[in-house]
């Protein structure tokens, strides 16, 4: 009997020589199809071996086939729709750009540019110098440098300026951000001897004076954006800070992490250090491009300009600068702040934190709505909590509104298993035996595109 089988199996030259398989090769290469191809009778065999009678139609075999080549060639790295309700959601890749600003990275992107061309002066020009004036312009900054993300920013700032000597820093500002990368750490790979002060809760003026020496090498102060200490606290001033650091002639540098432009304690948000603000009291401020200022990722580096030409001339930087792509979208997205009026809508990152209640309400209730034509499922809407993420805003939550949606021909685990792992993955949240879409990271689109897929799912 198994010997029938094997004998149905047809050849690979035989599948090769099918039409809809000469249309794949032409697509993807002989090589590669030959390579599904013989996978997929491989597949079969083992099968038979098995014991199992699989189908060996032709037609089943060519799907196969085309299934395997779509697994093989699909792009790793796609979008998802984003249900969670976490706004600078790290694992699906922080900030979303603004639309407003794909024609500039297009344009870039596929064309020659004068990356680094000085067309007044017909020579060589500084990568740097396309977004430097736009930062000093936003922030009060005297000159500024971007890097890849902001550790980097961190680490070149210390490997500049305080090599081999004592960093100084509050216990309660040792933070560890994502990928388990820590302060401490990035202290001493940036060539520099960390030297804690004070306490978790508890940090004093008299602490940072008494750390002082002539090992010194830089005051570091550190925005604590993914956690909160909370009840019997103390922190230092800026403006106390300063006045010791240059007292001392020494650096004083502000990890401000998320880094916001705006203010956004207007809309009900708590509030969180400005730049243009800190820059008044710090010699440098270092921040990322892809967490509250929407834009790509990158590390931001603003202040005093001798020590910015310091980290210019660091060797280091040629192995953390930027590339093309991330300064076209970090100057598009900073041209967006020269209309303060109009920023906030602008900026998809901001627009998603500040949304209104009363509009999320009406959005879930559209999309429950729509959810309800589909058979076999229960779905209401409740009120919920959202996330700005990302290292911001940390402890603060976001009223939000929810749409629940609870299969009954099959578990809610499953569906949101089958909304995952998709061509075009859907994130949700899974509690309470529900499946649940935050509307408040739903893009323009994204409503039809769940609907669709569930009604798919429901009906298989």
């Amino acid at each position: 009997m198994n010997e029938d089988l094997f004998q149905s199996l047809p050849s690979v030259n035989e599948l090769l020589s099918n039409p809809a398989i000469v249309e794949l090769q032409q697509q993807f290469g002989s090589g590669l199809v030959k390579q599904q191809i013989q996978q997929v009778l491989n597949n079969k065999r083992q099968q038979i071996i098995q014991g199992e009678k699989p189908t060996l139609a032709t037609t089943d075999l060519v799907v196969a086939v085309k299934q395997q080549i779509h697994d093989k060639t699909v792009m790793s790295l796609r979008p998802v729709i984003n249900a969670t309700g976490v706004v600078l959601h790290t694992n699906l890749g922080r900030s979303l750009l603004s639309p407003e600003i794909k024609q500039a990275v297009n344009e870039v992107g596929f064309q020659y540019s004068n990356l680094e061309y000085n067309l007044n002066e017909k020579a060589r020009g500084q990568r740097y110098s396309h977004v430097e004036a736009l930062i000093r312009d936003l922030t009060g900054a005297e000159d500024a440098l971007v890097v890849n993300n902001n550790a980097a920013a961190v680490m070149l700032v210390l490997d500049t300026l305080v090599n081999q000597k004592e960093v100084i820093v509050s216990r309660g500002e040792l933070v560890e951000i994502g990928g388990s990368f820590r302060i401490p750490e990035i202290i001493t790979s940036g060539g520099g001897i960390l030297h804690e002060i004070g306490t978790t809760n508890k940090t004093h003026l008299v602490d940072y004076q008494r750390a002082l020496s002539d090992e010194t090498g830089a005051i570091l102060k550190v925005h604590t954006s993914n956690y909160r200490i909370v009840g019997f606290t103390e922190s230092v001033a800026s403006q106390d800070l300063s006045k010791l650091a240059h007292e001392a002639q020494v650096p004083l540098i502000y990890d401000l992490g998320s880094g916001l432009l705006v203010d956004l304690s207007k809309f009900g948000l708590p509030a969180e250090p400005l730049i243009k603000e800190e820059l008044k009291w710090y010699d440098l401020v270092t921040f990322s491009g892809d967490k509250l200022l929407g834009g790509p990722q990158a590390g931001i580096i603003a202040g005093k300009r001798d020590y910015i030409e310091r980290l210019k001339h660091n060797q280091l930087l040629r192995a953390l600068r930027v590339d093309k792509l991330t300064l076209a979208a970090l100057e598009a997205t900073l041209h967006l702040y020269e209309n303060p009026e109009k920023v906030i809508q602008k900026i998809p990152t901001l627009r998603m934190i500040t949304l209104p209640l009363a509009e999320l309400q009406q959005h879930a209730q559209r999309l429950s709505s729509a959810l309800k034509q589909i058979k076999s499922l229960k779905v209401t809407t409740l009120a919920g909590t959202s996330q700005v993420g990302g290292g911001s805003y940390p402890g603060y939550l976001l009223p939000t509104e929810l749409v629940a949606v609870t299969p009954t021909t099959i578990s809610a685990t499953k569906l949101e298993s089958k909304l995952r792992i998709s061509d075009s993955p859907i994130i949700v949240r899974l509690e309470k035996g529900q499946v649940q879409f935050d509307v408040r990271t739903l893009q323009i689109g994204d409503d039809e595109k769940i609907v669709r897929r569930i009604s798919q799912l429901m009906r298989s």
